[in-house]
């Protein structure tokens, strides 16, 4: 009876482990749909980088002209988060790049561009947008500021630390003794500038030229 039950016991364990086999068999993906979510991936990352060219003159016409410059800026975070699909709709994960920041800005606060090619990438939860093709003048900004990077500074000879000697107590009072007479020798100078100062102040009542006396006519 024992024998009998051991075989039992290992038949119905090898039916267990034949289907745990042929579920997992089932559950996996073939070759065909693994070839399917590949080509999803790339069109997801083909999707990440977008160009736009977003007008901005109906939104900035509405508002006064001391505000139009800010208003386009505002104009290009809504227009990307309305068209990358950023159901939160929050501006703030809307990073605008400093030279298209620049290029807004360009003509001051009343005269922003009617209209902007820009160019979107989608970064986590956040859109960094950039311009699509730069000016000459933020080119050349571009390279000087890569070149200025690119240059390694010259590193700087290390001094010898100076060793701070501690003051004695002779030391310490020759230069109170200093500071003492220093301020006795401006108030002396304050003084004698006071008493000058009220000499020269002073008018004398006396007139400076007396009347002639004059001979009486007979």
């Amino acid at each position: 009876m024992a024998e009998e039950d051991k075989t039992t016991e290992a038949e119905i364990k090898e039916e267990i482990e034949k289907k745990v086999e042929e579920k997992k068999e089932e559950t996996r993906p073939s070759d065909a749909e693994l070839k399917k979510t590949e080509h999803h991936a790339e069109k997801k990352e083909e999707k990440a980088w977008k160009e736009f060219i977003v007008p901005l003159r109906r939104k900035f016409g509405k508002v006064a002209r001391y505000r139009r410059t800010p208003k386009a800026i505002r104009a290009i975070k809504e227009f990307l988060v309305r068209h990358m699909k950023m159901y939160e709709r929050d501006l703030k994960k809307v990073k605008l790049d400093k030279y298209l920041n620049e290029f807004i800005w360009t003509r001051g606060i009343r005269n922003p561009p009617s209209r902007v090619r820009i160019k979107a990438i989608v970064d986590g939860d956040v859109i960094r947008a950039e311009l699509a093709e730069l000016t000459e003048a933020l080119k050349f900004r571009k390279e000087k500021l890569e070149r200025r990077e690119s240059k390694v500074p010259a590193q700087k000879k290390k001094e010898p630390e100076q060793v701070v000697r501690e003051k004695t107590e002779e030391e310490k009072a020759e230069e109170k003794e200093k500071k003492a007479a220093v301020v006795e020798a401006g108030q002396k100078m304050e003084k004698v500038a006071a008493k000058r100062m009220k000499h020269e102040g002073k008018v004398s009542k006396q007139p400076k030229t007396q009347p002639r006396r004059m001979a009486l006519q007979k």
